[in-house]
């Protein structure tokens, strides 16, 4: 199956023409019941220069950098394994180098891209929910999203260490899109100097507002947060099939996806492989001191 690269500038799909033929041939060789995923890169990337392309780098299956950071995200969701249910990857390349107020704003502009690349794969393959898989200030833009769209277009969306204010996402998940995509928010202790740093920069005259690597489910039902630093999180995952280590690092931006076992449970959450409302309907919210919510995940769906 191939990778599809799609860049966006500012709020308007690169070439759509061209774009709508590649996903008119990728899509006649994906299976049915395969999942699509776009795959959307956080901040500091740019598809416009090579050296700091997405394209050569995490969205890439084969990552050309020397860099401990480039791991293939559509090779570890299952591109390239030529199994049956194999997914379709939309890699999908946006502005987010400079300063992190103008990538922020770029990212929301990006979200109207998004959704136009969205409606355009519904018009190819009306049956099928597109999924999103994102990173950081990526999260942003697939959260922004969701007020362009109609009922059920996005389906799953899993949100790695995202950098997007809470009220933000809350006004967001209030559209038709927002109220029916099912999220899964992936946060970190590692993560807590990204995530205060985001509210100190971004929201210093929207007094309370939180980031949302302080937790959603409570808010939202739709919504699970997964907090690979707690305890009792890693050890549902583990009795899944999902080892997660504990964490070897004080900070770090990257470890939502490089850490061992996390990208075996998104593979898992995409090919719809666990049931997100049997989950959500067991998961528990926990307040702990230095730990954000937690869940236990359904036992009989190990896989």
């Amino acid at each position: 199956m191939p990778l599809v690269r799609v860049n966006v500038e500012g709020d308007r799909l690169t070439a759509p023409e061209q774009v709508q033929g590649e996903l008119h041939a990728a899509l006649t060789r994906t299976s049915p019941g395969a999942p699509v995923v776009v795959m959307i890169h956080g901040y500091k990337f740019s598809p416009a220069f090579e050296p700091h392309s997405p394209h050569s780098h995490i969205l890439s299956l084969s990552p050309a950098r020397d860099d401990w950071k480039a791991l293939s995200w559509p090779r570890a969701l299952g591109l390239g394994s030529d199994a049956k249910d194999e997914p379709l990857c939309i890699a999908f390349g946006w502005e987010a180098r400079g300063s992190l107020w103008h990538a922020y704003e770029r990212a929301a502009k990006a979200g109207r891209a998004l959704a136009a690349l969205i409606v355009l794969v519904r018009r190819l393959r009306p049956e099928i929910s597109v999924d999103v898989l994102a990173h950081s200030l990526g999260c942003r833009v697939a959260l922004s999203a969701l007020p362009h769209l109609p009922a059920r277009s996005m389906g799953r969306a899993v949100l790695m260490a995202p950098a997007e204010l809470r009220s933000r996402a809350i006004a967001r998940l209030d559209s038709v899109a927002g109220r029916s995509v099912e999220v899964l928010s992936i946060t970190s202790r590692e993560n807590g100097v990204y995530d205060r740093l985001l509210e100190w920069l971004l929201a210093p005259l929207r007094f309370g507002d939180r980031s949302l690597g302080a937790g959603l489910s409570h808010l939202a039902d739709n919504w699970i947060d997964v907090n690979i630093d707690h305890r009792d999180t890693r050890a549902a995952l583990a009795s899944c099939g999902f080892p997660v280590p504990a964490s070897d690092k004080r900070i770090c931006h990257w470890s939502v996806y490089l850490r061992p076992g996390l990208f075996p449970f998104y593979r898992a959450v995409l090919h719809r492989k666990i049931p997100l409302n049997t989950l959500r309907q067991q998961k528990r919210e926990v307040s702990q001191a230095g730990a954000g919510p937690r869940f236990r995940l359904p036992l009989p769906f190990a896989s």
